[in-house]
């Protein structure tokens, strides 16, 4: 393989120079490779240099988790939002354990389970959620396959709690795929959460890679599934880019999700957690995560949040207010 542009050494950062017999590029404007013993090694651009959460706010929700036994999934996968989130009073919990029963090549969350699921969650999330002064909580957990019911009966009383001991608090879950249980995702549906999320995560040609447990048709399906449950019910989805897909995939992708009446789309930039999971294959600039928002927008849905660190709850609760307003404009209501 040749690539243009080629570059000298003394240029390039210096774990790439002691790569004997490299051949180092310029590639696509943006990226900055090499070329060694036929495998092509990218380096992330200067968009993704971003400042890890520090200072004495971020210490003092740490502690109070930890003091809590409790799990963000802001830590364990981390996401580079946390103290952004933190900030706008949202906070994501992982209830369920630590580990999970699949093995998705892009996750950061370990496997498998240890251990049953703790019924003293529910209250220390809620307590958590007090002490924070969170305006909106999400819950997600690990996938539990091993359990009957995926969890549903936990994210229930995670919920009820949550309602309990702060009403005012917004509450969106964003759940596993229940491996097709309908009959436990009516019991999360019917707990009254304000925001069902459900990940589709990457285009269906990837699934076998990325996803290997999971099934692209059958998170289609849920997510249409909760409408019919709840059709004023808020429901989101979110999607990795960077994985391999085209452009023109990832459309057909978002047209699948709105056509199960999904209301709001995250789209966000994979990175990789560690040497063990999936290679990043493209990073994607800023710029065309912009168009992606706006084509997404003018297909149809209410709520797009695209960024290349967007996640799941990046912007949640003004992406569930715009969500609202559509849905109440749509069936005429103020």
């Amino acid at each position: 393989m040749s690539l243009p542009l080629a570059l000298s050494k003394r240029s390039c950062p210096p774990s790439w120079q002691r790569c004997s017999g490299g051949q180092y590029q310029l590639f696509r404007r943006y990226l900055l490779v090499t070329e060694c013993k036929n495998k092509i090694r990218v380096g992330k651009p200067k968009w993704l240099r971003r400042t890890l959460p520090t200072g004495p706010e971020y210490e003092k929700i740490r502690r109070l988790l930890k003091n809590h036994s409790l799990t963000t999934v802001c830590q364990e996968a981390k996401c580079p939002n946390q103290f952004e989130c933190y900030g706008e009073g949202t906070a994501t919990f992982m209830i369920l354990g630590e580990k999970c029963t699949r093995n998705c090549r892009f996750c950061a969350v370990g496997h498998p389970p240890e251990s049953l699921p703790d019924p003293e969650e529910p209250e220390r999330v809620a307590e958590a959620v007090v002490l924070l002064k969170l305006r909106y909580a999400v819950i997600t957990s690990v996938t539990r396959d091993d359990l009957e019911d995926g969890g549903a009966a936990l994210f229930v009383e995670t919920i009820e709690a949550i309602r309990s001991k702060s009403p005012d608090t917004l509450i969106e879950v964003l759940i596993p795929d229940l491996q097709g249980n309908w009959a436990a995702l009516a019991k999360i549906v019917e707990a009254g959460p304000d925001v069902l999320n459900h990940n589709v995560e990457t285009i269906s040609r990837l699934y076998p890679q990325v996803r290997p447990q999971a099934i692209y048709s059958r998170s289609l399906a849920l997510l249409k599934k909760v409408k019919e449950i709840a059709p004023q019910m808020v429901t989101k989805s979110g999607l990795m880019v960077g994985l391999g897909e085209t452009v023109e995939e990832l459309t057909q992708t978002w047209k699948d999700i709105l056509g199960s009446a999904t209301d709001i789309l995250t789209i966000g930039q994979y990175l990789q957690p560690s040497v063990s999971h999936l290679e990043v294959q493209r990073y994607v600039p800023p710029e065309e995560f912009d168009q992606y928002a706006e084509l997404a927008l003018e297909h149809g849905f209410p709520g797009v949040a695209s960024g290349v660190f967007v996640r799941s709850s990046y912007h949640a609760e003004s992406l569930y207010k715009k969500a609202t307003r559509a849905l109440n404009k749509k069936n005429g209501s103020l």
